[in-house]
């Protein structure tokens, strides 16, 4: 143990250096009226769904936290890596078994001198052999060049990279849900606004009907109002589909059949967005799972290479039994039975065609390989940040400008409506009105669903509230 120790500091290969990668010192996106968008800091939580103000929304996340199927696999994968940790420190230790026999045999013995009669008389003589062994063995390979070392390393990285990946699966899924979630109350709200402005003009269109059965009103008036109801009355089936195919989405992210899932849906405004800010963008790398995996992909890389470059070096094996053996059972354990051996070996590769080359080039294109990767993780995590920050914040700006044009065309409306009943305008303008209104109703349902897609895609890319955990955690 003494030896082994003392051999650790034998370990070949380059050490494990993390890429530099150049780190923007501020974000540069705005977010809301605040100016900088780098302070102060309002970092997600765990649990950051929970800020948009919808039960619902929580849960079905929290469905499909626990039933989703890629989380369910995710979480296989972590499992099976686990077990290659065990399976890879294995070589690190010495193998002990223990064997135990017994053996009987039975010959004949006649001499063939004399008669046949002296033969006859004197019969046979039966040997009577039996052996008994018990051994305990023992071997050990030494890990002079960290060879069995290395491989434990790359299996404990891989493992940490499969811990990472569930992370990123499960905030992947969690955003998942709010998506179609949104889009689906989206698309309530829309249904909702075609069902109030086809009564409405249902309302105008037999009002219309009536003074032109009066004589009050022409008949391309009258067509003209109708196929402004057959035009909003065609919206709806659409708009309902639509919503049918979000709740089918969602029932396949929370692991059901669509059948088995309610939602009873609501309003976009019932949902608020909450309050989120980064800090620095240095802050970001410990903040985002997939940063995470993708360096302890490379460390298990790291390690794979050096393990290559131990293999072109000498092995060194030490075995050992301690055993008993006897002819008598009471007697295998006595002093007298005792048996000792010991032996050690050293194997040296010589020519392999080339083999172990192929290995450690293979192991330094996959290094190179994930070091290109990680590095667009670095780049990708920033790029989605300012890409978040700034679809909120002009979302947030669009929707505010739309909200008051909604009120300036529901007020245009009302005027047109009454100067139609004091007969001061047509009704093509109470029609136009209508269309304006309808018009803005939808699209600042469309920007409030923007603003939220946004603000969920802004706590993806700032980790979910995910923190990289430190030694001890691990």
């Amino acid at each position: 143990m003494l030896l082994a120790g003392m051999l650790a500091g034998c370990q070949v290969g380059p050490a494990f250096r993390l890429p530099a990668t150049a780190v923007p010192p501020r974000f540069t996106a705005r977010l809301g009226a605040s100016g900088a968008a780098n302070a102060p800091p309002a970092w997600p939580r765990p649990g950051w769904w929970r800020k948009f103000g919808s039960a619902e929304l929580s849960g079905l996340v929290g469905a499909a936290r626990a039933h989703n199927f890629s989380i369910r696999e995710a979480v296989a994968q972590l499992e099976i890596a686990n077990a290659e940790v065990l399976g890879a420190g294995a070589p690190l230790l010495p193998t002990l078994g223990a064997t135990g026999n017994g053996s009987f045999s039975q010959a004949g013995n006649a001499t063939s001198s004399g008669s046949a009669a002296r033969f006859a008389a004197a019969g046979r003589k039966n040997i009577d052999t039996r052996q008994f062994a018990a051994s305990f063995n023992a071997s050990y390979q030494l890990d002079f060049w960290g060879k069995n070392r290395d491989a434990l390393q790359a299996a404990e990285a891989s493992a940490a990279a499969a811990r990472f990946n569930t992370a990123t699966v499960a905030l992947t899924v969690e955003a998942s849900v709010a998506t179609p979630y949104f889009q689906a109350l989206a698309d309530s709200d829309q249904l909702r606004t075609a069902r109030r402005n086809l009564v409405a003009a249902r309302g105008l269109l037999a009002q219309l009907r009536a003074e032109l059965a009066a004589g009050i009103a022409d008949a391309p008036t009258v067509a003209q109002q109708a196929a402004l109801v057959a035009a909003e009355a065609a919206t709806i089936p659409n708009l309902t589909s639509a919503y049918r195919q979000q709740v089918i989405a969602l029932g396949t992210l929370t692991g059901q059949a669509p059948e088995f899932l309610h939602v009873a849906g609501g309003s976009l405004g019932a949902v608020h967005v909450p309050r989120i800010r980064p800090g620095l963008p240095a802050e970001l790398l410990s903040r985002r799972p997939d940063i995470a995996q993708a360096r302890a992909v490379l460390e298990a890389a790291n390690a794979n290479v050096r393990g290559a470059i131990a293999a072109f070096f000498p092995a060194i094996s030490l075995t050992g039994t301690l055993g008993w053996q006897s002819a008598a059972l009471d007697q295998l354990f006595a002093p007298g039975s005792l048996l000792l051996s010991a032996a050690s070996s050293i194997t040296q590769p010589i020519f392999d065609g080339g083999a172990l080359l192929a290995t450690l080039r293979v192991d330094r294109g996959t290094w190179d390989q994930d070091v290109a990767q990680y590095e667009a993780a670095v780049v990708q995590a920033f790029s989605d940040v300012e890409t978040a920050m700034t679809a909120l914040h002009y979302a947030t700006r669009q929707e505010a400008l739309q909200a008051r044009a909604v009120a300036r065309a529901r007020a245009a409306l009302v005027a047109a409506e009454a100067q139609l009943r004091a007969g001061v305008v047509d009704i093509g303008t109470v029609l136009n009105a209508e269309q304006t209104l309808l018009s803005d109703q939808n699209t600042l349902i469309t920007a409030r669903l923007t603003r939220l897609d946004a603000a969920v895609g802004l706590y993806k890319a700032l980790g979910g509230g995910w923190v990289l955990p430190t030694a001890q955690e691990q």
